[in-house]
Protein backbone atom coordinates (compact mmCIF):
# COMPACT_ATOMS: atom_id res chain seq x y z
CA UNK A 1 0.00 0.00 0.00
CA UNK A 2 1.31 3.43 -0.98
CA UNK A 3 2.16 6.02 1.60
CA UNK A 4 -0.16 9.02 1.37
CA UNK A 5 1.18 12.32 2.57
CA UNK A 6 -0.82 14.34 5.03
CA UNK A 7 -2.69 17.28 3.55
CA UNK A 8 -0.91 19.71 5.87
CA UNK A 9 2.50 18.45 4.73
CA UNK A 10 2.21 20.57 1.58
CA UNK A 11 3.44 24.17 1.41
CA UNK A 12 0.67 24.88 -1.09
CA UNK A 13 -1.89 23.91 1.53
CA UNK A 14 -0.62 26.60 3.92
CA UNK A 15 -0.28 29.17 1.15
CA UNK A 16 -3.85 28.54 0.04
CA UNK A 17 -5.17 28.66 3.60
CA UNK A 18 -3.63 32.07 4.24
CA UNK A 19 -4.43 33.32 0.74
CA UNK A 20 -8.08 32.35 1.07
CA UNK A 21 -8.41 34.06 4.45
CA UNK A 22 -6.77 37.29 3.25
CA UNK A 23 -8.71 37.28 -0.03
CA UNK A 24 -12.07 36.65 1.62
CA UNK A 25 -11.53 39.45 4.14
CA UNK A 26 -10.48 41.88 1.42
CA UNK A 27 -13.40 40.83 -0.76
CA UNK A 28 -15.82 41.65 2.08
CA UNK A 29 -14.21 45.06 2.56
CA UNK A 30 -14.31 46.10 -1.10
CA UNK A 31 -17.86 44.77 -1.42
CA UNK A 32 -18.76 47.38 1.20
CA UNK A 33 -17.51 49.95 -1.32
CA UNK A 34 -19.65 48.48 -4.09
CA UNK A 35 -16.95 46.69 -6.10
CA UNK A 36 -15.45 43.24 -6.47
CA UNK A 37 -11.78 42.33 -6.14
CA UNK A 38 -11.58 41.93 -9.93
CA UNK A 39 -13.08 45.39 -10.41
CA UNK A 40 -10.59 46.82 -7.89
CA UNK A 41 -7.64 45.24 -9.75
CA UNK A 42 -9.01 46.63 -13.03
CA UNK A 43 -9.38 50.12 -11.57
CA UNK A 44 -5.94 49.98 -9.97
CA UNK A 45 -4.37 49.02 -13.32
CA UNK A 46 -6.08 51.99 -15.00
CA UNK A 47 -5.04 54.30 -12.17
CA UNK A 48 -1.39 53.78 -13.07
CA UNK A 49 -1.87 55.16 -16.58
CA UNK A 50 -0.81 58.70 -15.84
CA UNK A 51 1.55 59.32 -18.79
CA UNK A 52 -0.91 61.48 -20.75
CA UNK A 53 -2.88 62.94 -17.88
CA UNK A 54 -5.93 61.32 -19.47
CA UNK A 55 -5.55 57.94 -17.77
CA UNK A 56 -6.79 56.15 -20.92
CA UNK A 57 -5.85 52.59 -21.84
CA UNK A 58 -6.81 50.28 -24.68
CA UNK A 59 -8.77 47.22 -23.50
CA UNK A 60 -6.25 44.93 -25.22
CA UNK A 61 -3.37 46.55 -23.30
CA UNK A 62 -5.28 46.20 -20.05
CA UNK A 63 -6.00 42.53 -20.86
CA UNK A 64 -2.29 41.93 -21.46
CA UNK A 65 -1.31 43.74 -18.30
CA UNK A 66 -3.79 41.82 -16.16
CA UNK A 67 -3.33 38.44 -17.86
CA UNK A 68 -7.02 38.29 -18.76
CA UNK A 69 -8.95 37.80 -21.97
CA UNK A 70 -10.36 40.77 -23.86
CA UNK A 71 -13.83 39.36 -23.18
CA UNK A 72 -13.24 39.36 -19.43
CA UNK A 73 -11.93 42.92 -19.60
CA UNK A 74 -14.99 43.95 -21.59
CA UNK A 75 -17.33 42.45 -18.97
CA UNK A 76 -15.49 44.20 -16.15
CA UNK A 77 -15.55 47.47 -18.08
CA UNK A 78 -19.29 47.12 -18.65
CA UNK A 79 -19.94 46.55 -14.94
CA UNK A 80 -17.73 49.45 -13.92
CA UNK A 81 -19.29 51.72 -16.52
CA UNK A 82 -22.74 50.89 -15.08
CA UNK A 83 -21.38 51.94 -11.69
CA UNK A 84 -20.04 55.16 -13.26
CA UNK A 85 -16.49 54.33 -12.20
CA UNK A 86 -15.08 53.73 -15.70
CA UNK A 87 -15.78 55.40 -19.02
CA UNK A 88 -15.03 54.65 -22.65
CA UNK A 89 -13.61 57.10 -25.15
CA UNK A 90 -13.33 56.64 -28.90
CA UNK A 91 -9.82 56.10 -30.18
CA UNK A 92 -8.98 59.16 -32.29
CA UNK A 93 -6.83 57.12 -34.72
CA UNK A 94 -9.22 54.18 -35.10
CA UNK A 95 -12.94 54.89 -34.87
CA UNK A 96 -13.69 51.19 -34.29
CA UNK A 97 -11.53 51.07 -31.18
CA UNK A 98 -11.97 52.67 -27.80
CA UNK A 99 -9.95 53.41 -24.71
CA UNK A 100 -10.94 52.94 -21.09
CA UNK A 101 -10.49 55.51 -18.35
CA UNK A 102 -11.45 56.07 -14.75
CA UNK A 103 -14.19 58.61 -14.19
CA UNK A 104 -13.80 61.28 -11.51
CA UNK A 105 -15.67 58.98 -9.11
CA UNK A 106 -13.48 56.04 -10.14
CA UNK A 107 -10.27 58.00 -9.55
CA UNK A 108 -11.56 59.07 -6.14
CA UNK A 109 -12.45 55.50 -5.18
CA UNK A 110 -9.03 53.97 -5.94
CA UNK A 111 -7.25 55.50 -2.89
CA UNK A 112 -10.15 54.36 -0.67
CA UNK A 113 -9.83 50.80 -1.97
CA UNK A 114 -6.03 50.93 -1.70
CA UNK A 115 -6.39 51.89 1.97
CA UNK A 116 -8.59 48.81 2.48
CA UNK A 117 -5.93 46.65 0.81
CA UNK A 118 -3.26 48.19 3.03
CA UNK A 119 -5.35 47.63 6.16
CA UNK A 120 -6.04 44.01 5.23
CA UNK A 121 -2.35 43.41 4.58
CA UNK A 122 -1.39 45.02 7.90
CA UNK A 123 -4.03 43.03 9.75
CA UNK A 124 -2.98 39.65 8.38
CA UNK A 125 0.76 40.10 8.14
CA UNK A 126 1.22 42.43 11.11
CA UNK A 127 1.58 39.36 13.34
CA UNK A 128 4.96 38.75 11.68
CA UNK A 129 8.11 40.56 12.63
CA UNK A 130 9.29 43.03 9.99
CA UNK A 131 12.04 40.57 9.08
CA UNK A 132 9.60 37.65 8.72
CA UNK A 133 7.27 39.78 6.61
CA UNK A 134 10.12 40.90 4.34
CA UNK A 135 11.35 37.31 3.96
CA UNK A 136 7.85 36.03 3.15
CA UNK A 137 7.26 38.79 0.59
CA UNK A 138 10.62 38.23 -1.06
CA UNK A 139 10.14 34.45 -1.15
CA UNK A 140 6.73 34.77 -2.79
CA UNK A 141 8.05 37.30 -5.33
CA UNK A 142 10.96 35.00 -6.13
CA UNK A 143 8.59 32.07 -6.67
CA UNK A 144 6.37 34.15 -8.95
CA UNK A 145 9.35 35.39 -10.97
CA UNK A 146 10.98 31.98 -11.32
CA UNK A 147 7.69 30.32 -12.27
CA UNK A 148 6.83 33.12 -14.71
CA UNK A 149 3.61 34.02 -12.89
CA UNK A 150 2.45 37.45 -14.04
CA UNK A 151 -1.33 37.24 -13.97
CA UNK A 152 -2.89 39.67 -11.53
CA UNK A 153 -4.95 37.66 -9.01
CA UNK A 154 -8.59 38.71 -9.14
CA UNK A 155 -10.44 35.91 -7.37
Amino acid sequence: MATVSDLTAHTGYWMRMVSNAVSQEFSRKVAGEGVTVAEWAFMRALYDQDDTGQFHMAPSALADRMGMTKGAISKLADRLQEKRLVGRAENERDGRAHRLFLTVDGRAKVPVLAALADATDADYFGVLTPEEHALLSQTLRTLAERRGIRTIPVD
